[in-house]
């Protein structure tokens, strides 16, 4: 039971949070209604005042929905747009907090998954994964999700994913190869696979043709075979980036897989740090233990075996034990640490 009073307190309440919010939106609409390359400075400079003077909570939902109303629509966005918007997040991402960066990314996963599965006739498809190309071009997210995206679109490869694979490799084909040409060749190896084996399926064979042809430029580096690439404005606006920016672009790469995103609601958002969770109990048991092992990148035999003769025997322990053993200078450390 809840008495009058203080249930008209509650609902007098929700009003105001309910204009204030209203008021927010406003404020951050006309903000991205006027977005532009030279104005971008100015801009993320103000959001990031409004983030300041606001809930965190508030600022991602509402910016969330407007950049998502914006470049989520049933036509083609134009390239040039899209990278501004992306843009503009991964500056936010890395100067207030890489949880901007984070939820925005969430929210684009999931509706790129929602979509997928269903038989959406316009381009929000090909829409959602520019953002997620450009969140990558941008250091905001690493390459370890776009290859699961990859992998996935390859395994069920029917015409409208093959269309998706192109565009996608369009956009990120040869930064993929920088940082993981193994893992690129491996996916195009599979993709070979499943072409050879459903080649009486597809009425219109040309487009699987032009798949293979542009992987094998990927593989080959041959930029001049794929029509229509175009590095300049990527990289123009990786230079604004880095003027913009107060941290390397490496520090903070979510380095978050497909399937974690699309189940952190069961099991938490392990990614961002700080992230509470209320859900009880997370996971198994039996995958509890495996969920438990940090990454903390590759180390010597010999700096284990030292954590080992000092009693550093759980993993957060070791964790912290190798990040001070193996840091340049305390900067390093500090960072690794935080990380």
């Amino acid at each position: 039971y809840v008495p009058p009073q203080v249930r008209k307190a509650q609902e007098t309440l929700d009003d105001k949070k309910r204009e204030e919010l209203g008021r927010l939106k406003k404020m951050v609409n006309g903000l991205i209604n006027r977005l532009s390359e030279p104005n971008l400075s100015s801009i993320s400079g103000q959001i990031e005042e409004l983030y300041m003077a606001n809930s965190r909570k508030d600022m991602n939902e509402t910016l969330t929905d407007i950049l998502m109303n914006a470049c989520v629509t049933a036509v083609a966005m134009p390239a040039r747009l899209m990278m501004e918007h992306v843009l503009l997040v991964s500056i936010l991402h890395h100067n207030v907090g890489i949880e901007v960066g984070a939820h925005f990314l969430e929210a684009v996963v999931k509706k790129f998954d929602e979509l997928c599965k269903s038989d959406a006739e316009g381009k929000e498809c090909e829409n959602l994964l520019a953002l997620i190309a450009h969140l990558y071009n941008f250091h905001v997210v690493h390459s370890l999700l776009i290859f699961d995206i990859l992998k996935k679109l390859v395994s069920i490869f029917t015409e409208k994913e093959i269309e998706l694979i192109l565009f996608l490799l369009k956009n990120v084909g040869f930064s993929l190869r920088k940082d993981d040409a193994l893992a690129l060749k491996e996916l195009i190896t599979e993709a070979q696979r499943k072409a050879n084996t459903a080649e009486k399926k597809f009425q219109d064979q040309t487009r699987v043709r032009f798949m293979l042809e542009t992987m094998l430029a990927l593989r080959n580096n041959d930029m001049r075979k794929i029509p229509g690439y175009d590095p300049e404005p990527v990289e123009k606006l990786r230079k604004l980036q880095r003027t913009l920016i107060h941290s390397s672009g490496k520090e903070t790469e979510l380095r978050v897989s497909l399937e974690s995103l699309l189940s952190a609601d069961q099991v938490g958002r392990w990614w961002i740090v700080g992230s509470s969770w209320s859900g009880a109990p997370m996971i198994n048991d039996t995958n509890s233990k495996t969920q438990q092992k940090l990454r903390i990148g590759k180390v010597s035999s010999k700096i284990m075996e030292l954590a080992r003769k000092q009693r550093m025997n759980t993993d957060i322990r070791r964790s912290i034990f190798c990040v001070l053993m193996t840091s340049e200078d305390f900067l390093d450390a500090f960072e690794k640490l935080l990380r």
